[in-house]
């Protein structure tokens, strides 16, 4: 069976990222989103995209469509304040759309940086918010540190468990440098995020051993069966980065928990298995919680000499001796950004399976995707 790098061209679309953006906004407005809020989320959506990160790009359209059409999320985002201080607020996202949600707290923490030196936001009764990462480099434009956290569906055993009880519950940390690309570390506290299943099961293909575990708490390469066993939660489940316990998979386990501490029980949200927990057998909204933080560098030293001593740093792992055949070291971010460069020159690649269900979404809310995106230029692959 071919891998992807080798089946990429005859089973990858590359189109317009703009085009691409403008059609995911489209679709949002038909469903009662407001403009601004509809580009925010398609925003994040193709940025995943853009950085090489297909798990959470548009192929989770399909996920966030199909919750507004049922009454799951509220088209209208409106963010409130709870309680605050000088450097911390607690935000209710009033079960809207978890980018916009997100991004308005995230802003929120960079004023109160701003102001005070270091803002902290914990949001509860919020969704699904796409990559982490998005939301930590919003505070890199300010010459800041941020950070981003959110809880998510129960996907991960703990260690020497056989059931989803905690999220993927991923961590994410931006800090600038100077002629370097910023370092950027967007990471799952899992072995995988649940969309790397998903890219497998979509393209029929066997997932590493060692990924997950099924509902008898068995390592499996199945990866449909996995996900099947979440859905109906059955058992079974991604491991905890690091995996077994033999490998340190408590690292992992409890990186988990502190995310979900910080989203969950912090914040007042839900946790653990009460994240998207059915109630009499009927889908509720997720009320997913989510943890921002911005740092002003300037509050510890002048910022240029912060960068420049960045540099030093990374050049120092990026030419540190290299392992035999090995002919590269890369650090936290760099290969996103270089395929955001790739991406917004050439286009993005989407696997025909994402394009089909694109182009089911669109004949659904009347927005033909071949005719908006495809027709819009900069598209090659297979059609």
């Amino acid at each position: 069976m071919a891998n992807v790098e080798e089946s990429r061209d005859q089973d990858y679309i590359s189109v317009d990222h703009m085009a691409l953006k403008s059609w995911v906004t489209e679709v949002f407005c038909k469903l009662g989103v407001p403009r601004e809020d509809a580009d925010v989320t398609a925003d994040v959506l193709v940025a995943a995209d853009l950085r090489g990160i297909e798990s959470h790009g548009v192929a989770r359209l399909g996920r966030y469509t199909s919750r507004l059409m049922k009454g799951l999320i509220s088209p209208v985002a409106n963010p409130v304040i709870v309680r605050e201080t000088s450097s911390t607020a607690l935000v209710d996202g009033n079960n809207g759309l978890g980018q916009p949600v997100a991004r308005w707290a995230m802003q929120l923490a960079i004023d109160k940086a701003r102001e005070v030196g270091s803002g902290t936001v914990a949001v509860r009764n919020s969704n699904h918010y796409g990559i982490a990462g998005y939301y930590a480099m919003m505070a890199l434009e300010h010459d800041m540190i941020g950070m981003s956290l959110t809880n998510s569906s129960p996907l991960v055993v703990p260690t020497g468990g056989r059931k989803a009880v905690i999220g993927t519950n991923p961590i994410a940390v931006a800090i600038p440098a100077g002629k370097e690309s910023p370092w950027v570390l967007d990471m799952a506290t899992s072995v995988v995020p649940r969309g790397k299943l998903e890219v497998y099961a979509r393209k029929n293909k066997p997932m590493p051993l060692g990924w997950a575990v099924d509902e008898t708490g068995q390592p499996t390469t199945d990866a449909q069966r996995v996900l099947d066993a979440l859905t109906a939660r059955l058992g079974g489940g991604i491991l905890p980065l690091g995996g077994t316990a033999l490998f340190s998979g408590y690292k992992g386990y409890n990186l988990s928990v502190m995310v979900d501490l910080l989203c969950g029980v912090l914040p007042g949200s839900n946790w653990g298995p009460k994240v998207d927990e059915p109630v009499d057998g009927k889908l509720v909204p997720s009320r997913v919680g989510h943890f921002f933080w911005a740092l002003r560098v300037d509050a510890f030293r002048p910022i240029d000499e912060f960068k420049q001593e960045m540099d030093d740093y990374i050049r120092m792992l990026k030419e540190s001796p290299k392992a035999e055949g090995e002919d590269r070291i890369w650090v936290a971010g760099e290969k996103e950004w270089e395929l955001q460069e790739e991406y917004s020159r050439e286009g993005v690649p989407l696997y025909y399976k994402v394009v089909e269900t694109l182009r089911g979404i669109g004949q659904e809310v009347g927005l033909p995707f071949d005719a908006m995106v495809l027709g819009a230029g900069h598209s090659t692959g297979m059609a």
